[in-house]
């Protein structure tokens, strides 16, 4: 936030209007001193005019820069031609310009001034005499201030002494002087009103004392402060703004500006403390003051502390603005900080359209070139005010070259302020910046499974002693972010300095510490001109030309640590854009990061040693062998192994010693006959094997007739993703216990046990042609697919009971084209289906989940005694359970179709529509009428002839408004490009649970009450997200009753499986 008005502020606060004669040396004298006691301007004849000036306009001037007027009005006010002058002026001022005036009914009465009674009348009656044509005017202002609420100041016995009139007017017009400032500098910022009441509420807060903004430099912290600061600090006795207190501080020194603070705050000249802390008398008179103080631009707490805050008085407030959070904490206002918000587009195009246009919005010729430099500015105050600033009156030539020059070169005012926060850094901090800003930030590939905070931290571990430390600092200095992926950012002008910062160490490309332009990375890898000065390299592959790479390229970069050559976009994979004449990549021992995508080279250097190497990602390469196969190489630092689409690599190196490693990756690795021993690699955490057609053994086990998945895969206790598709294996026994996402899609494994995987959430194997037997399937499973495999039969779970769902994927079981399931497997299916659907209710009833429930498993009848109301068609009516007592509860329908797809062969899209309507007891509603609801489901599998499908989902679910009867109506299409086909409806079923809404929670137990059966939920904490399956699209549309509906409601929804 910033201003938006460059009007000059008022010179004064008060004008005071009174006869000189009466009350100079008096009442008026002690008011006006007690005034400028409090820091407020005081217009004052004596004092404000200068010799020579003609007094009228002098006065109409002194009117018009003050906020308001305090007249005086005494025994012979009326009788001065110059006070009646001077009021009149005052009152013209309150009808045009909502100038405040305040009257003071001294020793007179207020109805002989709004009657122009006793000693006035005569007054007047003088004037007129005397012909001035001036007296209606000053009649009229003298009744109209009469009227005003004001003060009156009798001066009997009886009445008050006067120094207590005085610090009640004081205090009033404190009051009304801020309140009208702060109105008036409301209107001049933009986007400033939602942050300026969140500071006041933490203000309020009776356990706040300290209260932090907290943000980059230029984001508006102190303006803030300084609008909260004017607002509130009427309502304090003593309060100062230190403003630039890290500045003041080198300047001046600490001692010089807590001299300054104490003198403001306890009214005396020229204090002077020369010792470390605060002695008596002055702790004393702190302690009795409830005083509010701004600390702007701290960066040490110590700054804070060395103020003496500890001593000020009860209910005392201390507003600190920084740019580093830790210091905010350290300073006491742990639960009292603000973050401070960036402007939206709006504000932004504002805030920059009143400096570059001096108006609210750019002119339309110029609106293109407005919100590029509002992107730009990413909504920091600072940056839109410089830049509008700098365009005011500029031709549209000239906002084009900025825009342009702005690509490249940052603007030097932006870049000064934050600049600064850099400059603070230490020199482990420094480095980390640069390689977040050069490297790390922005990618849409990344080391891990996404660049993560707790995966930078690890690479950058790696790099630099206390990394983790130094990165926790630049998040507390605003100088990082993690963005909504979870990923590691920063701001773009951060980044632009970091990256100029960078560009300014060498003129020599050669000699620079990082290197990320495409153009410049070419240029020193085909020149072979790197030196030990270089630590990282990036390259975006996708953004050159062809290279040919000079044989030893990377020789002489002694100091390299990082090597990212990337395509973000993967087009036209195997077009190899970086050629050598050798066949051998020599690498720096220095090495963290190998990632090359498209790697030309067949192997690594024998004369490089990866002890040291974090991540090696070398997809879609020409690498034929890394290194020697039977060598063992310290890989204890290695965290990434993926060697992906290495269509030539036949066999992967002893990885004994990589005993951190998380991620294994070698799909699609068409000549990879066999694997290393992985038994001792206890921190796997993901394993892929996918189209790896000629894998043989896993791991390397001694000669075996079948392929096989060992037993010592069990060991690998920190595993949860594991991949075999289309891999020839034939029998898999024992796996991690950890495992949460499991895919054997393809393999001609013939039975499989899943009884000890409590973990897993997501088991795919389709097309498993072999498979005939799959026992002890967890019940928490969120997704199982086993479409295809046509010689299963036998389907068990490990336990039939309830269990609680936080995920918010959607919950699928198919079995579709699996024709060989006997009775009691599909019996299971079903009773699995009944049981997860009851589980996900809670979740579609308190937490608003928009899961979807779908089944489905080969045959042409459904079970009547799982559905107890069913029809041979497509319609089915039936009478709903009373609840029988006041208790609040839910309908949760779950719906059984058979469709007949005797003639069809579905490979596209099955749209399913369910209509249903409820009517409740008569009278309910005033005039019995229903409600209509519309629920669509779209799935997506082939099928070869009938199925049976059970749903349920969000939109399936109704608090029982007392409802007594149901009617479903269901249609199937078959979505083709040539339109839509009918599909017939052979059986249709629904279930109804009735759920207790009063004791349905999370921890408690679960009543779906059919046929009064009561289940127990079983709570099964830390599920984590494994995959997401399904997009959920709901729509809601509202369509009022027609004639004969008799006030019908419809709602319609739509599924996506």
């Amino acid at each position: 936030m910033a201003s938006s008005s460059s009007s000059p502020p008022m010179k004064h606060q008060v004008f005071l209007s009174f006869r000189g004669e009466d009350t100079r040396l008096g009442f008026t004298s002690h008011l006006r001193k007690a005034l400028k006691d409090t820091g407020m301007g005081v217009f004052f004849d004596e004092d404000t005019l200068k010799r020579g000036e003609e007094i009228s306009p002098a006065l109409s001037q002194g009117i018009a820069d003050s906020r308001l007027s305090i007249v005086v009005l005494s025994r012979d006010y009326a009788s001065s031609k110059s006070c009646l002058a001077e009021l009149s002026d005052i009152m013209d001022h309150r009808r045009t310009h909502e100038h405040i005036v305040l009257p003071i009914f001294y020793h007179v009465d207020p109805s002989d001034v709004r009657n122009l009674g006793g000693s006035f009348k005569k007054s007047f009656d003088d004037h007129e005499s005397k012909g001035l044509l001036q007296v209606p005017r000053w009649k009229t202002a003298f009744a109209e201030v009469g009227k005003l609420k004001g003060w009156h100041i009798e001066g009997d016995k009886f009445d008050k002494h006067e120094p207590g009139y005085i610090k009640e007017i004081v205090a009033d017009v404190m009051k009304m002087v801020t309140s009208s400032r702060s109105n008036s500098d409301s209107k001049k910022y933009v986007g400033i009103d939602n942050q300026k009441k969140t500071i006041l509420d933490l203000i309020n807060k009776e356990d706040s004392r300290v209260v932090g903004l907290w943000g980059i430099g230029g984001i508006g912290k102190t303006t803030l402060a300084d609008v909260v600061y004017k607002e509130v600090s009427s309502n304090f006795e003593g309060y100062y703004f230190l403003q630039n207190v890290r500045e003041e501080i080198e300047k001046r020194g600490k001692k010089s500006l807590r001299n300054e603070l104490l003198s403001v705050l306890l009214k005396e000249n020229n204090i002077n403390i020369d010792s470390p802390s605060i002695g008596s008398p002055y702790q004393e008179r702190l302690n009795n003051k409830r005083v509010l103080v701004v600390l702007d631009d701290v960066n040490d707490s110590e700054q804070v502390e060395w103020m003496g805050v500890e001593h000020f008085g009860k209910g005392s407030k201390i507003v600190v603005t920084s740019r580093d959070k830790q210091v905010l904490k350290n300073a006491g206002a742990d639960n009292n900080i603000h973050d401070m918000k960036r402007l939206d587009e709006n504000n932004s195009l504002q805030l920059f359209s009143t400096f570059a246009f001096q108006q609210l919005n750019p002119t339309v010729a110029f609106l293109d070139l407005s919100y590029k430099f509002v992107a730009y500015s990413d909504g920091i105050p600072l940056a839109l005010k410089v830049l509008g600033s700098k365009l005011f009156s500029k031709s549209r030539r000239v906002w084009k070259c900025e825009v342009d020059k702005l690509k490249q070169y940052p603007e030097p005012k932006i870049s000064h302020i934050l600049k600064s926060s850099f400059n603070e850094l230490d020199e482990v901090q420094k480095s980390i910046f640069l390689d977040v800003a050069c490297f790390f930030k922005g990618e849409n590939e990344c080391f891990f499974e996404g660049e993560s905070m707790n995966d930078v931290e690890d690479i950058l571990s790696y790099l630099y002693k206390g990394a983790v430390s130094g990165l926790s600092s630049l998040f507390d200095k605003c100088l990082l972010d993690i963005n909504s992926y979870g990923q590691i950012s920063m701001h773009d002008m951060f980044e632009e300095i970091a990256k100029e910062i960078v560009c300014k160490e060498s003129n020599h490309l050669e000699e620079r510490s990082r290197l990320w332009k495409p153009e410049d990375v070419c240029k020193v890898l085909k020149s072979n001109k790197g030196t030990h000065l270089i630590q990282g390299i990036k390259l975006d592959i996708s953004q050159i030309d062809v290279v040919q790479l000079h044989p030893f390229a990377f020789e002489n970069m002694f100091n390299l640590k990082y090597i990212k050559f990337y395509d973000p976009s993967l087009q036209l994979v195997w077009n190899q854009k970086i050629h050598t004449s050798v066949d051998i990549l020599s690498l720096p021992n220095e090495l963290r990061i190998l990632w090359w995508t498209r790697c030309p080279f067949k192997s690594l250097s024998a004369s490089f040693n990866p002890k040291n190497l974090v991540v090696l990602k070398l997809s879609f390469g020409n690498v034929e062998q890394l290194w020697d196969e039977d060598d063992y190489q310290d890989l204890s630092n290695l965290k990434v192994f993926d060697v992906s689409n290495s269509r030539k690599l036949k066999k992967i190196p002893m990885l004994s010693g990589a005993t951190n490693l998380k991620i294994f990756l070698c799909f699609g690795c068409e000549s990879l006959v066999e694997l290393p021993c992985l038994s001792n690699l206890t921190y796997l955490e993901k394993i892929d094997f996918r189209l790896c057609f000629k894998l043989k053994k896993f791991p390397k086990l001694p000669n075996s007739k079948i392929e096989e998945v060992s037993d010592s895969i069990e060991h690998l206790i920190n595993l949860k993703a594991l991949y075999f598709d289309y891999c020839p294996i034939v029998k898999i026994t024992k796996l991690s216990r950890s495992i949460e996402y499991l895919s054997i899609s393809g393999t001609q494994v013939e039975e499989l046990s899943l009884h000890p995987l409590s973990k897993l959430r997501v088991f795919v194997m389709c097309d498993c042609k072999s498979l005939k037997s799959v026992s002890g399937l967890p019940p928490n499973l969120m997704r199982l697919d086993a479409s295809g495999c046509t010689s299963l039969e036998k389907v068990s779970f490990d336990r039939q009971i309830l269990h609680s769902f936080d995920l918010e994927e959607d919950c699928s079981m198919i079995f579709s084209e699996c024709f060989c399931l006997n009775e009691e497997s599909i019996g299971n299916i079903e009773a699995n289906a009944m049981l997860k659907i009851q589980s996900l209710a809670e979740g579609w009833i308190h937490r608003k989940s928009s899961q979807v429930f779908g089944c489905c498993f080969p045959g042409n009848k459904m079970s009547a005694n799982r559905f107890e109301y069913w029809s041979m068609n497509s319609c089915l009516n039936f009478r709903l359970s009373s609840s029988g007592c006041s208790v609040r509860r839910f309908l949760v329908f779950s719906i059984c179709l058979v469709p007949n797809l005797t003639h069809f062969y579905v490979v596209n899209v099955i749209k399913l529509i369910c209509k249903y309507q409820l009517a409740p007891a008569s009278g309910n509603d005033g005039g019995g009428g229903f409600e209509k609801f519309e629920t669509e489901f779209y799935l997506y599998q082939s099928y070869k002839s009938d199925h049976v499908w059970i749903l349920c989902g969000k939109d399936m679910v109704r608090e029982d408004n007392n409802y007594v009867e149901a009617s479903f109506d269901f249609q199937i299409k078959h979505r083709r490009y040539g339109g839509d086909e009918d599909i017939e409806v052979k059986e249709c079923g629904v279930k109804v649970f009735y759920v207790d809404a009063e004791n349905y929670t999370n921890t408690d137990v679960m009543r779906c009450s059919t046929s009064n059966q009561n289940f127990d939920s079983e709570d099964d904490a830390n599920i984590e997200q494994v995959l997401h399956h399904s997009a959920i699209e709901t729509s809601f549309n509202y369509i009022g009753g027609e004639e004969g509906d008799r006030g019908s409601k419809r709602l319609k929804y739509s599924h996506f499986l």
